[in-house]
């Protein structure tokens, strides 16, 4: 395990610092030299990454937000003992359990200008005469990525909720009936409390994905400028422009965030939920 671990996660880790650390272009085979964190520091003067991280924000505020609210509503609804509840917890999970590219496409169909769902809906209950361009300005293609992002991450954040519902024991339920509370003060009271713990983990977890979306963005306007996150714009910078050096660091300021989040979730993972 530990050989493993070493060759496909520690070198690539410490080999990919070296490359950021380094002017590395294909482009000049000939040219390549230590030049310290000139990278980091052009990059981070680049209009065009603060250009990616206000499109990385973007999607990182709507998906956390409704993601959370939505994976706690439908959580709830699946905690309620019905006749087809397993029924309606695997349909729940279908968007997860799907490729994020093939989500893409899917959704893809819907907003499409020409011969999408969306368009046709609305052009056939009149509310509008000519097709809407959902995937051709910036922010409406920003609001499309996030909203499959959303229905992607959903499902883990309601099976999150609806575990963190089930461990809540019953006796405080039936206590907080018993002295007269209302279903808002149970919830505020005993609910909320007691969830937190389960929704700092689907956060998290969901604040990551937002983070590394990229086959959603590639499905859905393939490698434009347009819609681009920093992630995006890593691949591009290294695998388009052939720029090893710049590629690697900007990969690292990704990886940075990633790790801030990843911190979190580990504190939230090791929180214990304590009943008393």
């Amino acid at each position: 395990m530990i050989l493993i671990m070493g060759v496909l996660v520690f070198y690539p880790i410490v080999a990919t610092f070296s490359y950021s650390l380094k002017k590395w272009k294909l482009t000049a085979p000939g040219d390549i030299r230590f030049i310290g964190l000139k990278n980091y520091l052009q990059i981070l003067g680049s209009d065009d990454f603060w250009y990616s991280m206000q499109n990385t924000l973007f999607i990182l505020v709507f998906v956390v937000a409704c993601t959370t609210l939505l994976g706690f509503f439908i959580g709830t609804f699946l905690n309620i003992r019905v006749r087809f509840s397993g029924i309606l917890l695997a349909l729940a999970v279908l968007p997860w359990a799907l490729p994020p590219f093939v989500n893409g496409i899917l959704w893809r169909f819907v907003f499409y200008s020409g011969y999408g769902f969306l368009n046709k809906l609305l052009t056939g209950i009149g509310l509008t005469e000519e097709p809407v361009e959902f995937l051709a300005s910036r922010w409406s293609l920003l609001l499309v990525v996030s909203i499959v992002v959303v229905w992607r991450s959903v499902p883990f954040m309601a099976l999150v909720c609806m575990a963190g519902r089930q461990s809540i024991p019953t006796g405080f339920y039936e206590a907080a009936r018993i002295d007269g509370g209302s279903r808002w003060q149970i919830f505020r009271r005993i609910t909320l409390p007691l969830m937190l713990p389960f929704l700092g983990v689907g956060v998290t977890s969901t604040s990551v994905t937002a983070i590394n979306v990229f086959d959603e963005i590639v499905a859905l306007s393939g490698y434009s400028d347009l819609a681009k996150n920093i992630l995006m714009d890593s691949y591009l910078t290294t695998f388009t422009f052939l720029n090893f050096g710049e590629g690697a660091a900007m990969t690292y300021i990704v990886l940075f965030f990633a790790l801030i989040l990843g911190i979190f979730y580990l504190r939230s993972l090791a929180k214990e939920v304590s009943y008393e």
